[in-house]
């Protein structure tokens, strides 16, 4: 019997810290300038995601050997895969379900995505989006046309510009709705079927509630805790937390909520909240949805083109023939498969265009890739994509209101409000929101309808001819933080047509170093492509204001250098873009 000693100091294994820093690109000391440290700090998050896929692909291996040649005939209760995961979680000092989880995921890299896995072996994804990606797959298991989402995901990942959680997951459930509808459908179904409201003994004479409900209903319930919640006066002692779930306590038992400062009930008019009373007097609370019209009408036949598998991964029943069929290729990330409108509870659009397809010859098969009929999606601020259904579930509620965006022709829709061309029109508000799904700072997950509308090119009141325009390209949506911080920091935001498709958009945020970030690689105009078809006509145009007795003769305050000077710094990065830099040597 030997020993042999794992972990840091495992015998036969050299430390990392021992191991030659210039040989894994990393620099010699960590005691850099902060330019060169977040270079190396980038450089060090890709190495993160190669070791993670190294990881998947040795515990892939472990699984081969140790599970796939007994779990065909195991039925015992500890079988070969508890076994297996129980080795590894032991060796590393790990729980039994992390253990479970590595290996699961590890697998399902290896058999159901390993495009995605390649993209986590570049660097291209970080390691914590491969969960949501794997988790969001699994009824794709076992289906033909999962290397089809596969490859899906993979190109859209391959995307230049940042992802944040609530994007990947967005991104995930367009992908495997677009192959099967039925997958999300399913997933939905199940869900319903299996909410529950339970109660979880804790600590210290707490307890705590779970209530599982359609995301719908615990948006709105979050509304009306929130909005409760807030009505205290500044001088209230307790978390955001604590206030929230007296609110919510308060909101189900019909009792009063109140701010406990210690100033009299003659000082503080929110001592006692009358819940009845508030919830008559206040707002309703408004959930919005985006969608296509079309989506509203139900599926339509799928084109033939799409009821014919192209996977080469299919593998035909007993009663199949094995002959090859002409199909139709994948198509491009500039090519819509289904061109569609958008339409929400504020704001909806219309555009009907068709995709061109073109003809190959590959191995496929007859088999339907349960695209018979094709249905559109919509998406929930705050929830995410949903399905068909869903949308139609929704837009049956008698409390829905709906409101298409346009007319559904090349009408410009006004881009301001009539009396103050600084403030967009109710039409531009629901386009910018609908067309970007979230705050386009890069990793931020808070949804557009719940942030602010930003003037990328700051609109300067005293010469509205100098300053950004309030139209359809000057115009992006942020979280609050992210709006304070552009506003009041030294980062500077742009975003410019596409060359490639002038209909979209590029955004990129420059950090305080100067480095540039891309923005989001994901957004509205792939869940709903109709939105290119909608269009803005220009803003009213804005006289020079004439110099008068009042006109100010000393120097522009801060704010205004400040405003001149990113848009200086706007214009030499588009100057940049259209003529690089020339590197090469000259000729002597």
């Amino acid at each position: 019997m030997v020993g042999v000693q794992v972990g840091a100091g495992a015998t036969g294994t050299v430390p990392w810290a021992a191991l030659d820093h210039a040989a894994l690109g990393l620099p010699a000391t960590c005691d850099l300038p902060a330019s060169q440290a977040l270079d190396a700090l980038v450089h060090a998050t890709a190495g993160v995601a190669y070791l993670k896929w190294f990881e998947y692909q040795l515990a892939a291996a472990m699984h081969a050997e140790l599970v796939e040649p007994f779990e065909d005939e195991d039925r015992r209760e500890l079988d070969a895969f508890t076994r297996c995961a129980a080795t590894i979680a032991t060796t590393l000092s790990i729980t039994q379900g992390a253990a479970r989880t590595l290996l699961t995921d590890a697998v399902a890299l290896r058999d159901r995505l390993p495009l995605v896995a390649e993209c986590l072996r570049d660097g291209v994804v970080t390691p914590h989006h491969i969960r949501t990606i794997v988790s969001r797959t699994e009824l794709i298991e076992g289906q033909c046309y999962a290397a089809l989402v596969d490859a899906d995901i993979a190109r859209a990942l391959r995307r230049p510009g940042s992802w944040s959680p609530a994007r990947m997951e967005a991104m995930v459930d367009t992908m495997v709705d677009r192959r099967d509808p039925d997958a999300v459908r399913a997933r939905r179904e199940k869900a319903k079927r299996n909410r529950e409201f339970t109660v979880e003994m804790g600590r210290d004479g707490l307890a705590s509630a779970t209530d599982t409900r359609p995301a719908e209903d615990i948006v709105a319930l979050h509304a009306s805790v929130t909005r409760l919640a807030a009505q205290v006066c500044p001088k209230d002692t307790r978390s955001k937390a604590a206030r929230a779930s007296d609110a919510h306590y308060a909101l189900v038992t019909r009792t009063e909520f109140g701010c406990d400062c210690d100033r009299p009930i003659t000082d503080c008019r929110y001592k006692s909240v009358d819940v009845e009373k508030f919830a008559a007097n206040s707002p309703r609370i408004v959930i919005h949805l985006v969608t296509d019209t079309t989506t509203l009408d139900g599926p339509v036949p799928a084109p033939k083109a799409e009821r014919v598998c192209r996977s080469t991964q299919h593998l035909p029943r007993p009663d199949e023939s094995t002959s090859a069929v002409t199909v139709a290729p994948e198509p491009s990330d500039s090519e819509p498969i289904a061109p569609q409108s958008v339409s929400s509870n504020r704001p909806n659009a219309t555009a009907d265009d068709e995709a061109d397809v073109t003809s190959d010859a590959s191995a496929g098969c007859e088999e339907p890739v349960g695209l018979d009929f094709v249905d559109g999606v919509g998406f929930l601020p705050g929830i995410g994509v949903i399905s068909g259904g869903h949308v139609r579930d929704l837009a049956a509620d008698p409390r829905t209101v709906i409101r298409p965006l346009g007319d559904g022709t090349d009408t410009p829709l006004p881009a301001t409000q009539p009396s103050n061309p600084y403030r967009p029109s109710a039409a531009l508000d629901a386009y910018i929101r609908a067309r970007v799904l979230f705050c386009t700072w890069p990793g931020c997950n808070r949804p557009a309808w719940d942030g602010d509308l930003d003037h990328i090119t700051e609109y300067d009141h005293t010469h509205p001819e100098r300053g950004g325009r309030t139209s359809a390209t000057g115009l992006g949506a942020k979280c609050r933080f992210h709006h304070l911080l552009k506003t009041f920091g030294d980062f500077v935001d742009d975003q410019y047509p596409d060359p490639t498709d002038p209909s979209r958009l590029i955004r990129t945020i420059t950090i305080p170093d100067g480095r540039t970030v891309l923005g989001p690689a994901f957004t509205g105009h792939d869940v709903h492509p109709g939105l290119d078809a909608i269009v803005f006509g220009d803003p009213p145009e804005t006289r020079p204001s004439k110099p008068g007795l009042t006109e100010r003769t000393r120097p522009a305050p801060r704010t205004e250098q400040k405003h001149a000077r990113r848009r200086q710094e706007r214009n030499r990065n588009r100057l940049r873009r259209v003529i690089p830099p020339d590197d090469t040597p000259p000729p002597f």
